[in-house]
């Protein structure tokens, strides 16, 4: 609710009345004081479709002046043509800077980690945590619908102390969030910048018509979970003993884990078959370690399941194999 009366603000900095809003999303006037009250996604759609129109402001008060009707719009169209999500994120930062300058927004990225930041242009007024998380979820979304994607985030950070409200931001921010910090920022895989993008204009003209969703709810698919779980399995193997294990590291549920790769024709049982048995020919080949030792490396919990499960996946022991394969 913290950010229905956020937009109410904005209401009365302009002398108007948020009641229709309101009654289009069927929230109560009372329940907007009230810090326990929380919103359903489908309220928080209606009543900021219904805040812009009426204000002619999609920024909804955040910024000094307001964005007209069709700003955001404009920045999504503009970034469009992009070969890359990388590129065009750089061309929505960029563009951003020419219907505001009360904030920066940027795109950096060191190794494998990329991190959307924003940076403010002037002091921090009232409405800092709306402006700060209605941008992020906005530019968030928005890349996962360029690139037909769920891109999970590694962690969010924000630039004022943790608001009363702070179990919402575990819905609103997947990974883990810091508060206190310079500045704003979400970070991702990095891996995410260099997908296609998988939109035209016609589709681009549908998501026009009705674009919050984008902001208010998350994007489902993840093109790079295949990957994800490989480089899980691969480099954590003790720590992803089961799925409950590996949807923790990734950060989503392990029912969304096992729903996303079936949606990618996969299955976490043939990765793992996959990672471990690639992990287990290169240590057989490449070292003498013992085959206890092997299959601890590959995340087996005992010498004899190593077996059972290389057995099935070669017709031979690991021995047996190594001495076959020696020159």
């Amino acid at each position: 609710m913290a950010f229905v009366r956020a937009m109410v603000a904005a209401y009365r900095t302009r002398g108007l009345s948020p009641e229709r809003a309101l009654e289009v999303a069927q929230i109560q006037p009372h329940e907007v004081d009230q810090p326990s009250s929380r919103i359903t996604a489908a309220q928080m759609e209606a009543v900021s479709d219904a805040a812009m129109r009426e204000l002619d402001d999609e920024g909804l008060g955040c910024f000094t002046r307001p964005l007209p009707w069709g700003s955001y719009g404009m920045l999504a169209r503009a970034s469009l043509p992009a070969p890359t999500l990388g590129v065009a994120l750089k061309r929505w930062c960029r563009h951003h800077g020419l219907i505001t300058n009360d904030v920066a927004l940027s795109l950096e990225t060191v190794a494998d980690r990329a991190r959307l930041v924003m940076r403010p242009h002037r002091q921090p007024g009232p409405l800092t945590e709306f402006c700060v998380v209605s941008v992020l979820r906005n530019i968030h979304g928005l890349a996962s619908w360029y690139v037909d994607s769920r891109i999970p985030l590694q962690g969010a950070q924000f630039p004022y102390a943790p608001p009363p409200h702070v179990d919402a931001y575990r819905v609103l921010f997947d990974g883990p969030a810091t508060f206190g910090a310079d500045e704003a920022a979400i970070a991702f895989d990095a891996r995410y910048l260099a997908l296609p993008m998988r939109r035209d204009e016609t589709a681009m003209n549908q998501l026009l018509q009705r674009a919050l969703p984008l902001t208010v709810r998350s994007y489902r698919r993840d093109r790079l979970l295949v990957q994800r779980v490989r480089q899980v399995l691969a480099t954590q193997p003790l720590d992803a003993h089961n799925a409950n294990d590996l949807a923790a590291l990734l950060n989503v549920s392990a029912r969304t884990l096992h729903r996303q790769l079936k949606d990618e024709g996969a299955s976490l049982q043939a990765l793992k078959d996959e990672v471990r048995r690639q992990r287990a020919t290169e240590l057989l080949l490449r070292t003498r370690r013992p085959i206890k030792q092997v299959a601890q490396a590959c995340g087996f919990q005992n010498e004899k399941s190593f077996i059972r499960a290389f057995r099935g996946w070669t017709g031979q022991s690991p021995g047996e194999w190594r001495s076959e394969q020696a020159p």
